[in-house]
């Protein structure tokens, strides 16, 4: 079944309360499609989604989410199914997400783990973040050179359960001074009396513990690794970083590294935590962030009703000029929403310098132009063509012109003012949008409508 069908099917039953259907769905479903599915269910619908799953599939699935999932799900389990669930996680990314929840729920995990993985975690946790120490995984297989193949075969399937990957052996000395690499393939090709020091590759590429995470990610990138060791200042190995946390990494920089070329970081914090008071805050905290923009809106609608009151003996006159409000208004305000979601996601993308507004705003006035120009033509041509006046499709031509071409440019304005004065343009920028939108455009249309069909009035 696609994932869009898949979806469907599950908000249907969900819906309707059919959480036996939602259960016989998903127990044979690809544990990706599964968090992917969860990824874009509503909050409110996810944990019971996930409390469907058989165990063994939900342990697949809640390793698939990135960390602020699993701490949604984690917070809206009971605790002992979220401290069992968490305590299944690989360190490196146990304590990921123990750098996300809140203290006492931290301490509640780690006082169920076992002691191995207790010190595993306090062993990472001791790194100082973004560095490779922080992100790699001390469960991987390490081999001693004086080890045969044999030996070294027979401990692989002793302890392959319990490590990440076993591609790629390291080989270390007795001093666990790290050596050399061995893969799974060599080793299975290899006679079972020769020597692991006879056939492990001494040139490696390795990092430390200290090093910043992006280079060590790089590493792995830049040379096709499917693990990168990582050793300590004695040049003991202590772990390995495997490539999916690499590209995690990655993409993580690449996104800091965009809003930081662009002047951002403090931008991308600011709205990081604006945005999941939206998503997830109490409502007091909702309502003051929304509730002040609607009013705004709500009064700009009375005043809007109050031009056309003003009009009120023109639209007596030529009752048709009533047929174009909604055209003149609804196509302001599309264009208005256009160039506003295109200013958020320019500046969130690092597409549009701050510094160089004015510059993105005289571009953005000539295709609001454009798109007027033509929509205005496309609608007064109809006008004209329908009522048979000449001076109506001229009308309506100017005012979708001078509408549409207000509106790209209040769609800009407004979210790049109330981003320099620090208010939340997510929440504020369309209310304030409709409200200039509204009134400007009715104001243009009468104005107009007055001067070229004055004779009418």
């Amino acid at each position: 079944m696609s994932f869009e069908k898949l979806y469907a099917q599950i908000r249907e039953d969900l819906e309707q309360k059919n959480y036996e259907a939602v259960k016989d769905a998903l127990k044979d479903e690809n544990p990706v499609h599964i968090s992917q599915l969860i990824r874009f269910l509503p909050t409110a619908e996810q944990a019971p989604v996930f409390r469907l799953l058989p165990k063994d599939v939900a342990i697949d699935v809640f390793e698939q989410l990135n960390v602020e999932e699993k701490e949604i799900l984690v917070s809206s389990f009971q605790e002992s199914k979220a401290l069992e669930l968490v305590s299944t996680l690989d360190p490196d990314d146990l304590v990921e997400l123990l750098d996300e929840l809140p203290a006492k729920v931290a301490k509640q995990v780690m006082s169920v783990l076992s002691p191995e993985d207790r010190r595993a975690v306090n062993l990472l946790m001791g790194y100082q973040p973004d560095t490779a120490g922080r992100i790699m995984t001390p469960e991987y297989v390490s081999l001693r050179q004086s080890m045969t193949v044999g030996e070294a075969l027979n401990k692989i399937r002793r302890v392959s359960p319990q490590r990440e990957t076993i591609y790629y052996c390291y080989v270390t000395d007795d001093a666990r001074l790290l050596r050399g690499v061995v893969s799974l393939k060599d080793l299975v090709l290899a006679d079972d009396s020769v020597s692991i020091g006879n056939i492990m590759e001494t040139e490696l590429i390795k990092s430390q513990t200290d090093e910043d995470q992006e280079l060590a990610a790089l590493k792995i990138q830049e040379h096709d690794l499917l693990a990168l060791p990582v050793v300590d200042k004695e040049g003991r190995l202590v772990g390995i970083i495997t490539v999916d946390d690499a590209m995690d990494v990655l993409q993580e920089e690449a996104t800091e590294d965009i809003f930081a070329k662009a002047g951002l970081g403090d931008i991308q914090s600011r709205e990081s935590t604006r945005s999941y008071d939206l998503v997830k805050g109490s409502i007091p905290t909702v309502l003051r962030a929304r509730f002040p923009y609607l009013i705004i809106t709500l009064v700009g609608g009375l005043l809007a009703g109050g031009v056309i009151g003003a009009f009120e003996e023109s639209l007596e006159a030529v009752v048709i000029l009533a047929f174009f409000i909604p055209v003149i208004m609804d196509m302001g305000g599309n264009v208005g929403t256009q160039s506003s979601t295109i200013f958020t996601r320019g500046l969130i993308l690092g597409h549009i310098n701050l510094d160089q507004f004015f510059t993105q705003l005289l571009r953005e006035t000539r295709v609001g132009m454009t798109i007027g120009s033509l929509l205005g033509i496309a609608a007064g041509a109809f006008a004209w063509y329908w009522q048979g006046m000449i001076e109506l499709g001229i009308v309506v031509l100017l005012s979708l012109f001078f509408t549409i071409t207000l509106a790209t440019v209040v769609g800009f304005v407004v979210p790049f003012t109330l981003t320099k004065i620090g208010l939340d343009q997510a929440a504020g920028a369309d209310p304030i949008i409709t409200t200039i939108k509204d009134l400007s455009g009715l104001a243009i249309y009468f104005s107009i409508a007055s001067f070229f069909l004055s004779h009418l009035l």
